[in-house]
């Protein structure tokens, strides 16, 4: 008997392993191919601070192995990226048979929505908090003082604020769940508003750069994805045990 109730959770077990494995390929594949233009997509990350750096400045290594390390990591953090889809699939079809019909109507949607919430969070960083920070930091330097950047720097720098702001934009997805689950309402939530925009703009603070532009660029879509959330928790299916409670 004992042995008969093993062997699921063996076959679950030989299931993640497998799944795993085809999302660790799929990084390395993706790495492989990104490889050879490590020093481009380098250079495409650092365009908006070398836009706002004076002529006789420019980004440098302190590092022996930074020229190469840098890059190496930039492109495995994009290859990481890139392979999100394969793995939330991957995560989808270990999940999916122990889930009920209308939970499956919405975890498959939040899963996708999730993502390209992080997406657009990080491209938002890019094109519209970057050239703000950067030429705000840039013109902030004292008299005298070069600006010459360490490339490992602002590599973490950077992406330290595409986890912050991949993050911010999963508010949506936050109010949804705590909705759906029953751990919050939408009207226990409004009611909560005021403290949702406070903490809003503390977790800008903290997260951010210590710059009133970064911080409210932060603070700002946290709360209005608050409220899309909200908006949309309409649509939400009911949960299994509310069908059986009207059934």
């Amino acid at each position: 008997m004992e042995t008969d109730n093993q062997q699921p959770l063996i076959s679950h077990l030989i299931e993640l392993r497998d799944r795993l494995l085809r999302g660790v390929v799929a990084v390395l594949i993706f790495a492989a191919c990104l490889l050879p233009f490590s020093n481009d997509l380098y250079h495409f990350l650092a365009e908006p601070l070398l836009r706002h750096l004076p002529e006789s400045s420019s980004m440098i290594a302190t590092e022996v192995a930074s020229p190469f390390l840098t890059p190496f990591k930039l492109t495995l953090s994009i290859a990481i990226l890139m392979a999100v889809p394969v793995l939330l699939y991957q995560l989808w079809a270990f999940i999916a048979p122990g889930l009920y019909d209308n939970e499956r109507k919405i975890v498959f949607p939040l899963l996708f929505a999730s993502t390209a919430l992080f997406f657009l969070g990080i491209v938002f960083a890019y094109y519209a908090v970057f050239p703000l920070i950067f030429g705000f930091l840039t013109q902030a330097a004292p008299e005298g003082v070069a600006i010459m950047t360490d490339i490992s720097s602002y590599l973490d720098f950077v992406l330290k604020l595409f986890f912050a702001f991949g993050l911010a934009f999963e508010v949506p997805i936050a109010t949804l769940l705590l909705i759906w689950t029953g751990a919050s309402s939408v009207e226990s939530l409004k009611e909560k508003r005021p403290y949702i925009v406070v903490g809003a703009f503390v977790i800008g603070m903290l997260l951010t750069p210590p710059d009133i532009i970064s911080q409210t660029l932060l603070a700002l879509p946290i709360w209005l994805l608050f409220e899309l959330g909200l908006f949309c928790a309409r649509w939400l299916p009911k949960k299994q045990d509310e069908v059986e409670a009207e059934t």
